[in-house]
């Protein structure tokens, strides 16, 4: 089956494709609507938390006990919520977390710009870009994949035009997800420094990882066009960059024309 969805609606179904049992958010425009729409499935608890900080500590917690969780905020929040950001890159996870950011290039509900990619370089966990709602749903279950293969949470970012733009997505089973057994383990979960300087050779070690496989990750996509430049991109920028370089065969001002002659 397939549907028209915002981005944040596609988040939201991804979450729930994933098998995600716990979501906590706090409220923010670009990023409201994912969890607006995630507390429309029965299956999922969901909860506007205090801030964004304690939303992401909802989230830890939900994952360390075994289950899938997710949170989201918009940009500014991610600064309030950076405390358990950088203390879960230490200690992974146990059922996979993902954390939604929705950055708002130009400030069109905001009081300043931030770009959060850097949060992710120097919080030391991989983050995702989709560039289309199709790619927000999927990257979503994806990132739960990369949590739990590489013990870590994922940041997957989205901007305004990503989260509040609709495109076609088809829609997939909720996977079987069952919950993980809780295995007490203060060396892993307790940051006491002599605990964190040994955690920090394994975030060293995750981090390579990451960065071999990422070479050859399935997300990775080649389109050729004129082959005398070349383009490095991810996100809403794709977009853009398909539609100046012509690779739309139609833009989407000509639609809109035609469609008024046609009227």
């Amino acid at each position: 089956m397939k549907r028209l969805m915002l981005g944040n609606e596609a988040v939201a179904r991804g979450a729930y494709e994933a098998g995600v049992t716990v979501a906590a958010a706090y409220p923010g425009t670009p990023s409201t609507e994912i969890t607006e729409n995630i507390a429309k499935y029965d299956e999922i608890y969901a909860e506007w938390s205090p801030n964004e900080k304690v939303a992401l500590e909802v989230a830890i917690g939900a994952s360390v006990a075994g289950a899938r969780s997710i949170c989201a905020m918009k940009h500014v929040g991610l600064n309030v919520a950076a405390d358990p950001l950088f203390t879960a890159s230490y200690t992974g996870v146990n059922g996979g977390l993902v954390i939604m950011v929705a950055d708002d290039p130009g400030m069109h509900s905001s009081q300043n710009e931030q770009d959060s990619r850097f949060y992710a370089r120097s919080s030391k966990v991989p983050m995702l870009e989709p560039s289309d709602s199709q790619e927000c749903k999927d990257y979503v279950r994806q990132a739960f994949e990369i949590s739990e293969k590489y013990d870590c949470p994922v940041i997957v970012r989205l901007s305004t035009r990503i989260a509040h733009s609709q495109s076609i997505v088809e829609l997939s089973e909720k996977v079987d997800y069952k919950l993980k057994d809780y295995v007490k383990n203060p060396g892993k979960y307790v940051m006491m420094p002599a605990m964190a300087r040994k955690r920090h050779v394994e975030v060293e070690k995750r981090m390579s990882l990451l960065k071999e496989d990422s070479n050859t990750s399935s997300l990775n996509k080649i389109e050729w066009g004129n082959k005398d430049v070349g383009i490095i991109t991810s996100g809403v920028a794709y977009q853009y960059a398909r539609e100046a370089f012509g690779m739309y065969p139609i833009s989407s001002w000509a639609w809109f024309i035609l469609f008024l002659i046609n009227l």
